[in-house]
């Protein structure tokens, strides 16, 4: 990027320093359209003339559905559900269509299409001047619905997502060694870092396991994948980050120049400080090859069930709690296991010798049987993310986006494609300390995780907890704003469940709709009573901000833990008066929960 024509050219755009911005008036309740303060049709103009002509302004995604189900633009908008690409190429749509009794997906009033740095800032800009609620959205994952509000501005970074190889980058203003790197877009998916990083580049970078996820969004959210026990978090890996703050300058953070706006993006959350809008992350060697070990048991009563629990913790403390290992193993209500697991740095045979010994003690057992037999497989890592390999070698483990027109190497993971537009009953998780794995302690987590399963679904995500990482990612993982409790989990517990897409506008019986919604209730209940049990074994344990309970009253602990004062400090200093809102976002408590309206 050629920084000095960009910053020439915002400089052209009305500015305030953060000493102005401080000294401004707060704003006690933001406009929406009808109000008197509303933007007029000639600001918007001059606001669609700023960006070069990429303000959009958005409909309801499923008018045409009024109708009837039949018609062909509803037809087509229906269709489009099925892809996960399709449905990121759309502002007025999220990856999420919803939750049950919490909010749904519905389109900003307008939006900005993002190209460069200079259309945030101008988007920035006119938020603030005519006191707006802006949103950002770039992957559209989150869960919470943090990229998502009607009535408001949307920043959309989708088309700034270029990924460039950096050999020997140092960050601004400091005199490190220079290091491997790649800058992204703050629009860039997950595998389009990996196609740049690891298909083409033959290195690693430490992102996330779905493949449409947004990168800027994930660092800023801590950001598991994988291989985590080896690589540690992709906040940790952050070297560099440009910002648009509230007062719209542009900033450069890292560790040298902005350090606690830097520290702030590490693992922060999202859309809280600023705008992202180009990240640089280290890349780290790779290993030889990549695998995964896929099958399922069946206990044969509640009994066998049980034992088989903690065997399966035994086996997991003894064989697998190391850098090798990540992915899950969930604990299913129908008294069954399944395993789900990666490594990295062990071939076929060195993989399956590790599972050997847990495959005897089920073999010596008659009250065990495999519902799904064991499959190893392991690939060169180099073609991890290579969707031309898969289509090749392994048909069905990725899918294509077939669109005509659409990057040859945008794929999805078969398993990640079927949550496209999901609707969210519930969503729990907790991170269990590694201490629930000694001898002395197992048989507790075995009793916890056996009453969970008399209610809903457990699964333990070892890649997301530290614990049993090197002491160097443990460090870069420290000098992050995450939640301290990271560091000596041995898993995230996630209870989860919904359907599919359920987003306002799409054809729908009343009488379905009232079933769905008190089917939904259901699900979320048992969820909860799910979580209840396990927590029991870990009742102070902190929760992960992207992947947790939308009605969490202790958030701020859960999130962040002794780290929130610091990430509120920052807050007070890049954005004293809340310009950036996200719901159980830092410094979210001085806003209702839509964030329209300042409380006191």
């Amino acid at each position: 990027m050629k920084r000095r024509s960009l910053l020439k050219s915002v400089a052209a755009l009305p500015l305030m320093s953060l000493t102005s911005l401080r000294a401004a008036t707060a704003p006690r309740r933001r406009v929406r359209p009808g109000d008197a303060a509303w933007p007029s049709a000639a600001a918007w103009a001059q606001l669609q003339q700023r960006v070069d002509g990429r303000l959009l302004k958005l409909d309801a995604p499923f008018a045409a559905c009024a109708a009837g189900a039949a018609a062909p633009a509803c037809t087509a908008a229906l269709d489009a559900l099925k892809n996960t690409y399709a449905i990121g190429d759309q502002p007025a749509l999220t990856q999420t269509s919803g939750w049950q009794d919490a909010w749904s997906s519905q389109p900003s009033a307008y939006a900005v299409t993002a190209r460069g740095t200079a259309d945030v800032v101008a988007a920035v800009n006119f938020a603030r001047e005519h006191n707006l609620r802006l949103v950002v959205k770039g992957g559209g994952h989150s869960y919470q619905g943090t990229s998502d509000a009607p009535d408001s501005l949307l920043v959309w970074t989708r088309q700034m997502n270029d990924a460039t190889l950096q050999p020997a980058f140092v960050a601004q203003g400091c005199s490190d060694a220079p290091q491997p790197a790649v800058t992204l877009g703050a629009g860039a998916m997950w595998i389009d870092a990996y196609d740049a990083v690891t298909t083409r580049g033959g290195r690693y970078v430490q992102g996330g396991g779905c493949t449409t996820v947004g990168v800027a969004g994930l660092v800023q959210s801590g950001g598991f994948g994988s291989f985590s026990k080896h690589y540690g978090s992709a906040a940790a890996g952050l070297l560099e980050a440009e910002v648009v703050t509230a007062d719209g300058q542009v900033r450069i953070a890292n560790a040298c120049t902005n350090p606690e706006l830097f520290w702030a993006l590490k693992g922060g959350g999202g859309g809280s400080v600023g705008v992202v809008t180009r990240l640089t992350l280290r890349t780290r060697e790779l290993p030889e090859t990549f695998g995964a070990v896929f099958f399922t048991i069946k206990a044969a009563s509640d009994e066998a069930y049980r034992a088989l629990i903690a065997q399966v913790l035994a086996f997991y403390a003894g064989a697998l709690f190391n850098a090798n290992w990540g992915e899950q193993i969930g604990f299913n209500t129908g008294n069954t296991v399944d395993v789900s697991m990666v490594f990295q740095g062990l071939n076929q045979q060195q993989a399956e010798a590790v599972w050997a010994p847990f495959l005897a003690w089920l073999g010596e057992r008659p009250e065990y049987a495999l519902e799904k037999p064991l499959r190893v497989v392991a690939l060169p890592a180099r073609q991890f993310w290579n969707l031309a390999f898969f289509k090749k070698y392994a048909p069905g483990f990725m899918l294509a986006d077939e669109r005509p027109g659409a990057p040859a190497h945008h794929g999805v993971w078969k398993g990640d494609a079927e949550d496209a537009g999901w609707f969210i009953h519930g969503y729990h998780s907790a991170w269990l300390p590694a201490t629930l794995l000694a001898a002395e302690q197992q048989a507790q987590l075995a009793d916890a995780l056996f009453r969970s399963t008399r209610h809903w679904r457990v699964g333990l995500h070892f890649n997301k907890g530290l614990a049993g990482a090197s002491a160097a990612d443990l460090a870069a993982a420290r000098d992050t704003a995450m939640n301290p409790d990271v560091l000596g989990a041995f898993a995230l517990a996630i209870i989860a469940g919904g359907d599919g897409p359920h987003y306002p506008g799409m054809p729908d019986a009343k009488e379905e709709a009232e079933q769905r919604a008190q089917r939904g209730r259901e699900r979320a209940a048992s969820i909860g009573r799910a979580m209840a049990e396990l927590r029991k074994a870990a009742p102070r344990a902190g929760s992960y901000v992207s992947e947790s309970d939308y009605f969490l009253k202790d958030w701020q602990a859960a999130f962040w833990g002794a780290n929130y004062k610091r990430l509120a400090r920052a807050k007070r200093q890049y954005d004293p008066h809340g310009l950036f809102f996200v719901r159980h976002g830092v410094g979210s408590e001085a806003w209702s929960d839509d964030g329209f309206t300042r409380k006191g």
